[in-house]
């Protein structure tokens, strides 16, 4: 699929991943809408970024947790750029929580990060349904997690998140093509400020640990995590996939010899 002339609208991408894709595709002669949920300095920094490269872009500030939003930032990246080819559903958030402390999970966990990672990743796809539709060659992307398959993550609720994110991929998939694709990416460890704040002074043990375990002996970093964004959205005959891209981490160890 020739992305140049296409409109992505891209979640959560005013830093990590969302920003790296942006860029990935702008590379590409894709314009871009950049949403953040909250200030817009960095938005607008990855704009300029995305500019510098020949393509047009939209900032477009909302919170995804909001169907309110969700249809409002749709709509103005219809306005400013014209149409919407591709939906990046990045946006995400957690607390990381001690498995252990069953306790310190509250109400506000659940609601807070299914609002933003499951229900504003089905918001988004239903607003956009109509002009992904009229595109001819719609496709969405979730960004989802190994933690939704391995159980294993920041916390017990953004696990359980990410594994119905998965899902609801599947569902999408299965409910709206012919016309428009649905795939996601699940990310092992990712380099990068987003770990980095939510582990603190673990991160280097962490991230040393990950690249030991892996088969690559490396972890990803945003861009790498863009590029399986990238083949999600080329590759027209894949839809209801899911791509893991974690440097061998969840399928175990190296083989040595014999068994």
């Amino acid at each position: 699929m020739d992305l140049n002339g296409k409109v992505a609208l891209i979640t959560g991408a005013s830093r990590g991943v969302g920003a790296a894709a942006a860029l990935q595709l702008a590379k590409r002669g894709c314009h871009v809408a950049i949403n953040c949920s909250r200030t817009t300095d960095r938005a607008n920094e990855v704009a300029a970024q995305c500019q510098a490269l020949g393509v047009r872009t939209a900032v477009v500030q909302g919170d995804v947790s909001s169907d309110d939003d969700c249809r409002r930032i749709v709509a103005e990246t219809v306005e400013a750029l014209g149409q919407l080819d591709i939906l990046i559903n990045n946006a995400g958030t957690t607390r990381f929580i001690d498995f252990q402390d069953l306790d310190d999970v509250k109400d506000e966990d659940w609601e807070r990060i299914l609002s933003v990672n499951l229900k504003g990743s089905f918001q988004c796809a239903r607003a956009a349904r109509s002009a992904l539709e009229a595109s001819g060659t719609g496709v969405i992307v979730n960004t989802a997690s190994v933690a939704g398959m391995t159980g294993v993550g920041s916390s017990i609720p953004y696990c359980a998140s990410k594994a119905a994110v998965i899902n609801l991929t599947l569902s999408l998939a299965r409910t709206l093509g012919p016309k428009i694709r649905v795939n996601a990416v699940a990310p092992g460890f990712i380099e990068g400020e987003w770990l980095q704040d939510g582990l603190g002074e673990n991160y280097e043990t962490v991230r040393a640990k990950k690249a030991g375990e892996g088969l690559l002996d490396s972890v990803s970093t945003p861009e790498d995590i863009a590029d399986g964004i990238l083949s999600m959205i080329t590759c027209q005959k894949v839809t209801g996939h899911v791509l893991t891209v974690d440097t061998g981490n969840t399928i175990g160890p190296r083989i040595g010899s014999g068994l």
